[in-house]
């Protein structure tokens, strides 16, 4: 049984649905560790080719675990890797929701969404951080990454294709120039 691909694939995204704090993004980083490193399901080049496919896709970033699933066993495993991050927590959260609103407005309920924020918000600069090694660690990449975060900071209501168009121009051009 432990050497069935599904088995794999819910014994890491399970868990991982269940403390995804921050969404999909929160678990990047673990996400490639499992992949890449532990279970050797994709490469890092791989991974971050499946990452890109997933960002720029329609839906749900998570949707690299989908991805993943299918390089593993194909349409089965995309559908198992899919239900193994989304369902655990879907139940998770409905189950949480019917009490959590009960107490909203008590100290410790302020406390708890205070305090998960700047939890959600590491998790989701360790999965960038984590894709950007492995897409080489090129200055120019750090440079996109810091630029687009920043320019999201200071202009919230600026469109992402902005950005991505930007980013995109500026490594063409790049390519052409022959920098790295």
């Amino acid at each position: 049984m432990r050497d069935s691909p599904y088995f794999g694939l819910l014994y890491v995204l399970v868990p991982f649905s269940l403390v995804s704090v921050g969404g999909g993004p929160a678990i990047f980083a673990p996400l490639q560790h499992q992949s890449v490193d532990i279970w050797h399901w994709v490469s890092a080049r791989e991974f971050v080719d499946l990452f890109a496919i997933a960002r720029t896709a329609p839906g749900p970033g998570a949707m690299l675990t989908t991805l993943i699933g299918w390089k593993v066993a194909g349409w089965s495993g995309a559908i198992v890797a899919t239900l193994a991050l989304f369902a655990p927590a879907s139940f998770m959260t409905y189950a949480v929701a019917r009490v959590y609103d009960r107490y909203r407005g008590r100290a410790w309920h302020t406390a708890l969404e205070e305090g998960l924020a700047p939890v959600a918000v590491g998790l989701i600069l360790s999965g960038a951080v984590s894709v950007l090694h492995l897409s080489g660690d090129r200055p120019l990449a750090w440079a996109a990454a810091l630029g687009a975060g920043a320019a999201l900071a200071f202009l919230p209501k600026l469109h992402p294709f902005i950005i991505l168009f930007t980013g995109a121009a500026i490594f063409v051009a790049a390519f052409f120039l022959g920098l790295k």
